[in-house]
């Protein structure tokens, strides 16, 4: 597939390493009280919430802290109020970066950003520098159980899927925003693990980084990652896999 980002499996990996360490249980209940407030507490309705709720679970969040944010989400209990932003900027490379954000206070999210993107050797940029570069996709995660691939292939594709890869952990299945509800449907229902589905953003093509260069973009990925305000990050580059171990090494 057109652009395929190396970034897709580090941030399917490194975000279950965070929901082990809770870390990422934050970012959930900020993704979901933002949903209720924006599209209300009703699952059955706000398609935005379900996603959230779905993402939050596959994560093991407890079932009484999503409840919890749903209700701040819902004015029923108090809490922050945040905001929704997109940051853009520019990596070590030449990488594209968009960041979904979700902050109570964006001077100090936007202070914080700056500091990192210098601080790792790239450039925070204006509204709408890399936008052009990224398009809405459906992406779903399957594990590969006892499932065969052909079988994953078979439901997917002709449900209207665009593409399905595979890595050691499991398939990602592409999809367009239209066919997103029906191939993860015909998944489940030809028994496909379903670990995560979600309507995000994909880079159309993508850059090769290696070197010093690769180094100081993962470090400013994985410091952007640990950010709470930083609920999501799109990122427009590929890296092998034996430069990405010498990285983590």
């Amino acid at each position: 597939m057109a652009g395929h980002s190396k970034w897709d499996n580090i941030k399917h990996k490194k975000a279950k390493e965070d929901a082990r360490r809770g870390k990422i249980f934050t970012k959930m209940t900020r993704l979901i009280s933002v949903a209720a407030r924006e599209g209300g507490p009703d699952i059955n309705s706000n398609f935005r919430l379900r996603l959230a709720v779905e993402k939050a679970k596959s994560y093991n969040v407890p079932n009484e802290t999503i409840e919890r944010a749903i209700k701040r989400g819902a004015g029923e209990l108090e809490g922050d109020s945040y905001e929704e932003l997109v940051y853009e900027g520019y990596g070590p490379g030449g990488v594209a970066i968009m960041l979904q954000i979700m902050t109570d206070n964006r001077n100090r999210t936007a202070g914080d950003v700056r500091h990192l993107f210098s601080k790792y050797g790239g450039n925070l940029g204006e509204a709408g520098c890399v936008a052009w570069m990224f398009e809405k996709k459906g992406i779903i995660r399957v594990s590969r159980g006892r499932v065969e691939e052909d079988a994953v292939l078979m439901a997917a594709l002709d449900a209207g899927a665009e593409d399905v890869e595979s890595d050691e952990d499991g398939f990602t299945v592409y999809t367009e925003p239209e066919t997103f509800e029906s191939v993860r449907a015909a998944l489940e229902e030809a028994g496909c693990a379903v670990e995560s589905a979600e309507i995000t953003m994909r880079p159309k093509s993508t850059v090769t980084v290696e070197g010093a260069d690769a180094k100081r973009l993962m470090q400013l990925l994985d410091a952007l990652e640990d950010h709470d305000d930083i609920q999501d990050i799109h990122a427009n580059f590929d890296i092998t896999e034996e430069a990405l171990a010498a990285i983590r090494a």
